[in-house]
């Protein structure tokens, strides 16, 4: 009886097999897909630091917005026939973790700018680990709503309100300034605007702060004044063990136009002869030097890599994604 029972069962455990070898899919419900992506945010070693890039989104910059030659520019136009994302343009902030502090390098656009393409980068920083209330210092590179809009909401309040604010003493007295906003183009107008309702609660709370020359804010960390683009931009280079970073704000805006032809300045640089100078100066010595860079323009995310000379102009050389924490160096 039990003979015959187990091959019963056998016989209906074979049938059952060779349905699903018949149909596989039948049994198998179809996977959603999933339109979502990981967070964006990179996380490094220099020296002792942990510096992480924090992405806060993705835009577009216009050729219109690019001053060259007719040659040049007419090489840009054809090249964005060919690759239409060539002046596709990551935004990005940093965060530095020295141990003793939480810094954020520039803050991105938060809504100021961007129409909605960017902002994300209070999410990415949470995702990252941390809290918008740990971090006790912003450093600005300068008041560009795209840089600093990520410090304040819409309605006035502080997304850091623990954060004491750093900026160059003419880049805020430039931008702040009431009687230069009126004497400023009918189009420049909401640079200043921006500016001053972002700057307001810090203020209020007495947590704006302004240096003017090689003040000594963080230790192991140089101010490195960066002329042209605005009235106060500025770089910081962090080392530590013999590594340095360099956070050098708006000295490249379209990477892939301006590494290859330095000459080639923006509409929003204000002083385009400085700007470019500025520009020529700084490529040549840090091609020659092993300086990371953390650019809060690229046209990759991380943002972070150094420089090599390429003929006439520069090459980036990018930060290679690993997994492995004690080999992204």
């Amino acid at each position: 009886m039990l003979k015959r029972n187990s091959m019963r069962f056998a016989a209906a455990l074979l049938a059952a097999l060779a349905s699903f070898v018949g149909a596989p899919n039948a049994a198998l419900a179809a996977a959603p897909q999933h339109h979502d992506q990981v967070p964006g945010f990179y996380r490094l070693k220099v020296g002792d630091l942990e510096v992480t890039a924090l992405y806060d989104g993705t835009g577009v910059f216009d050729p219109h917005w690019l001053n060259g030659t007719k040659a040049t520019m007419d090489g840009v136009v054809k090249a964005l026939h060919e690759d239409p994302h060539m002046l596709d343009v990551v935004d990005m902030g940093f965060l530095v973790n020295t141990g003793k502090h939480l810094i954020l390098v520039d803050a991105g656009a938060g809504t100021w700018w961007g129409g909605g393409a960017l902002g994300r980068l209070a999410g990415n920083l949470h995702s990252a680990g941390y809290a918008s209330e740990e971090v006790d210092i912003v450093l600005v590179t300068h008041l560009h709503s795209d840089h600093a809009g990520g410090l304040t909401t819409q309605d006035g309040k502080r997304v850091f309100p623990n954060a004491d604010v750093y900026v160059a003493k003419a880049e805020s007295e430039f931008w702040l300034s009431h009687e230069m906003a009126a004497k400023a183009p009918k189009d420049a107008q909401p640079f200043f605007q921006s500016a001053q309702a972002i700057a307001a609660p810090y203020i209020k709370a007495g947590k704006w702060h302004t240096f003017s020359g090689s003040e000594q804010i963080v230790d192991g960390m140089q101010l490195v004044p960066l002329p042209g683009h605005t009235p106060g931009h500025t770089g910081y280079e962090f080392s530590s063990k013999g590594q340095k970073i360099l956070f050098w704000g708006d000295i490249i805006h379209a990477q892939r136009v301006q590494l290859q032809h330095p000459e080639v300045t923006a509409i929003f640089d204000i002083d385009q002869t400085a700007a470019a100078a500025t520009r020529h100066q700084l490529l040549s010595k840090l091609a020659g030097e092993d300086v990371l860079i953390a650019a809060p323009h690229s046209s990759l995310f991380p943002a972070l890599g150094r420089l090599r000379k390429d003929g006439s102009g520069y090459s980036w050389v990018p930060v290679v994604f690993t997994d492995r924490w004690d080999e992204n160096q």
